[in-house]
């Protein structure tokens, strides 16, 4: 028995996540386990256990130590990573030391029935004889998504040998088949066991306990009667006494029951989705069953959520004031992921997705920018889009058969609510889909749109004709104002390249008297923070969205325009084929030099808009271009098929891990990429855009509305109106229009009619009024009991 020393550096360094670049994400396909492991270098890195948003760990690895020598398996080896089969993400990790001296073989999976990760682990001496090394386990706590005031220790629970952590009300305790022969706890940077490993000192046993800081925990494997192999267990639950006792118990089941079961459960889903991987080469990478399983890993069974991904951008340069990274729900991903589930059979998993965001959905109609599982919000910016993205998914489920029309009432106030405020609040959207800027988005605008036409459908199947009504005529008005607001001409760009125009990345909304191209746009996440381009000097793959939401066709001059616009100043070839930028002096990205982003950067290549305009080309008829862009978009994923965020688009700088084409640090997998994969690989088989709302091809581009009234807001008033077209007065409150034709010679008044969704309308009667003629009005607020403080006048025809 040795006495206990309080180990020295408390409370630790400041503590880090890991690296984002994950070559696997695994769970078990059994909801009886709840815990979500990835791996990356060769190691285990965060495990999120008993809520999918919650990371618990930072990593865990093994340290290989003889005389005079010490090696780290993830910086000293090299790593080969594979599933252990098509579909099944439980993984085979081979870490080889580059001086040859030993090697380590892992299969690394989730326990089907509990919250243990485990790890079957074989170490090979090369040199030397097994007798000769030492392997050690170091593993960081990051309990509850942070890395400070952990308390890790390590101790015996009946009987058994176990190392512990515990913080903000969550345990973990590791535990193995074979005895530790050390074991201590320490502080990170100083005495932690990496720490005295490197230094020569062993583990010190005298370290019992680290308390209230960055801590670690270690132990030395003690392999000399088991021929190097040894099963590990890391355990999870709300006391130490429930992680350890969940580790011992799979520990006594075995490695091999658990795999059975765990591939069981895993072959049992795959084969319930649709065979779009046929025919399939057996001796390729099955690159569509692993984005299913990543969409599928990504997703909490209780719930029905889907998060962003189990990453955190830069992870090694963020703290933890970076609480949630990716592993977030952002409606948008969380809708585009439903997709991608639809898109390849998942239809139930989908459906979980809609009664998820039913609940999920605010008070007044919208969807927080992102939230925890719970719909706690995390940001609590608005974007449009992710309010008009769940009609879209309800439509979707709806064409599929996965809802009937006795399924409409359920979700009537969910479309009803979502509608309102789209209507209310836009069409111009507080951020974009890249959430950095305001005004009219393409993106933004295709999706709203699409949104109400999907719910017009859906007030006509409640029989609320006049509200079914009412929505179209926004739709097909905000539609006729698209190129007013997003198409810009007369540029330099649109100069050099011989056309009239292109759509812009997003229209200016500043009502500052400038057009939509004229005005500024601040350019995010750059070192000058100041920057700002004229909104018509911006281009964006995002105008492609009036083709994949069908508002516009794909041979449209307008769009033919803006796909040249976008190659010329954001396409970049590389050796696997093209790739795209979200938008001219993008700053989400690295550094110059490599470094991590810190706020400002340079943007990179998106894999996902090649996928994106692969649809485009199949909206054009092109099936062998999306098909070779099928495959770029491939060729950007890791060997273990997972596909990144953003790639690295410049030298090789191989001190940071950056290689051109090859994942760059930001988030990998990006679940939104996957489902993406998964529709381009469905609409390939369907020879048809598949998620392509049929509404707005039908309305816009098959034929044309009539036109739509011209709308007048107090928040955005008009000034003038086209001979023979509706005047109509939009208000967010019950309001008393007095107003007249003739210069107040006669006078009407007219009280508003309530929509049903929080707006209320006056249409004035000046079809048949002429040019030059003038509707002078002014409004009493009824709920105020007031009137307004203006006169407002509207003129008819073209000015001048």
């Amino acid at each position: 028995m040795t006495d206990r020393i309080d180990p020295p550096g408390a409370p630790g360094i400041t503590p880090r996540w890991t690296s984002s670049d994950k070559s696997g994400v695994g769970t078990a396909a059994n909801p009886e386990s709840r815990v979500w492991f990835t791996v990356s270098h060769g190691i285990l890195n965060e495990i999120y256990a008993l809520r999918l948003d919650t990371a618990c760990i930072r990593d865990f690895g093994f340290v290989v130590t003889a005389q005079d020598y010490f090696s780290d398996e993830k910086r000293d080896a090299d790593h080969t990573v594979e599933m252990i089969e098509d579909g099944v993400p439980a993984f085979r990790l081979v870490n080889t030391s580059r001086d040859g001296r030993y090697r380590i073989t892992k299969i690394i999976l989730a326990d089907p029935d509990r919250e243990v990760v485990l790890q079957d682990i074989r170490f090979e001496a090369l040199i030397g004889h097994l007798a000769d090394y030492q392997l050690h386990a170091i593993v960081a706590p990051h309990l509850v998504n942070a890395g400070s005031d952990n308390t890790a220790w390590y101790a015996d629970f009946k009987g058994h040998q176990l190392l512990f952590a515990e913080g903000r009300g969550t345990a973990l305790s590791v535990a193995a088949t074979v005895a530790w022969t050390a074991r201590s706890a320490g502080y990170v940077g100083t005495s932690d066991g990496w720490q005295t490993l490197s230094r020569g000192e062993g583990l010190i046993a005298e370290f019992e306990r680290a308390e209230n800081g960055n801590v670690a925990i270690s132990g030395t494997l003690d392999l000399s009667s088991s021929n190097g192999h040894a099963l590990v267990a890391i355990g999870f639950g709300s006391q130490p006494e429930e992680a350890a006792f969940r580790a011992i118990l799979s520990l006594q089941h075995g490695v091999d029951p658990a795999l059975k079961r765990y591939r069981a459960g895993w072959r049992q889903w795959q084969r319930g989705l649709l065979p779009l991987d046929e025919p399939h080469d057996a001796t390729q990478l099955n690159k569509y069953r692993v984005s299913t399983s990543v969409l599928a890993t990504h997703r909490d069974d209780a719930s029905g959520a889907i998060i962003a991904s189990l990453s955190i951008p830069w992870g090694s340069s963020k703290s933890d004031d970076n609480l949630g990274g990716y592993h977030l729900v952002w409606t948008r991903d969380l809708v585009e992921t439903a997709g991608g589930l639809l898109a390849a059979g998942a239809s139930e998993e989908a459906k979980a997705v809609l009664d998820y965001l039913v609940v999920s959905q605010e008070t007044d109609g919208h969807w927080v920018q992102n939230s925890w599982l719970d719909g706690r919000p995390y940001w609590y910016g608005i974007q449009l889009d992710e309010t008009a993205f769940p009609i879209l998914l309800y439509d979707m489920l709806l064409r599929a058969d996965v809802l009937g029309p006795a399924d409409a009432v359920r979700y009537e106030k969910m479309i009803e609510s979502a509608t309102s405020f789209i209507i209310r609040n836009g069409p111009a959207t507080q951020q974009d889909r890249w959430e950095e800027d305001g005004g009219y988005s393409p993106f933004t605008l295709a999706v709203e749109i699409a949104g109400l036409l999907a719910a017009a459908d859906a007030m006509d199947a409640a029989d609320r004709i006049d509200v079914a009504n009412y929505i179209r005529q926004v739709a097909d008005g905000w539609n006729e104002q698209i190129e007013t607001w997003t198409y810009a001409t007369d540029t330099e760009l649109s100069r050099q390249l011989g056309i009239d125009g292109y759509y812009m990345r997003i229209g200016s909304a500043t009502g500052d008297g400038l057009s939509s191209a004229r005005g500024l746009i601040p350019i995010r996440n750059r070192a000058d923070v100041n920057e700002m381009l004229e909104a018509g000097m911006l281009v964006s793959p995002d105008a492609l969205a009036f083709v994949r939401f069908g508002l516009r066709a794909a041979d449209d001059i307008r769009m033919v325009n803006t796909v040249a616009a976008i190659d010329a100043v954001l396409r970049r070839d590389l050796p696997a084929g093209p790739y795209w930028y979200r938008y001219n002096d993008d700053g989400y990205g690295e550094q110059p030099d490599g470094s991590p982003f810190d706020g400002a950067g340079i943007g990179r290549l998106w894999p996902l808009l090649t996928g994106e305009r692969a649809h485009y080309e199949i909206a054009a008829g092109r099936l062998a271009e999306a098909e070779r862009l099928l495959a770029t978009m491939e060729a950007s994923a890791s060997p273990g098929g997972l596909l990144p965020e953003q790639i690295w688009d410049g030298e090789d700088i191989p001190e940071r891990e950056l290689f051109l084409g090859q994942p760059s640090g930001s988030a990998m997998p990006l679940v939104w990429a996957h489902a993406e994969h998964i529709k381009l690989l469905r609409s390939l088989r369907d020879g048809a855009v598949f998620d392509m709302p049929p509404q707005t091809f039908r309305r816009y581009v098959k034929s044309r509305p009539a036109p739509a009234p011209i709308v007048w807001r107090r928040a955005s008033p008009i000034g003038r109106i086209d001979v023979g077209r509706v005047l109509r007065l939009e208000f967010m409150e019950p309001a008393r229009v007095h107003w007249s034709k003739d210069e107040w010679s006669t006078t009407t008044d007219t009280i508003a009619t309530d929509t049903g969704l929080q707006t209320y309308l006056c249409d004035l009667p000046t079809r048949d009024l002429k040019q030059g003629s003038i509707v002078r009005f002014t409004l009493f607020w009824l709920a105020r009991d007031c009137w307004d403080s203006a006169d407002f006048a509207v003129a008819v025809g073209a000015e001048g």
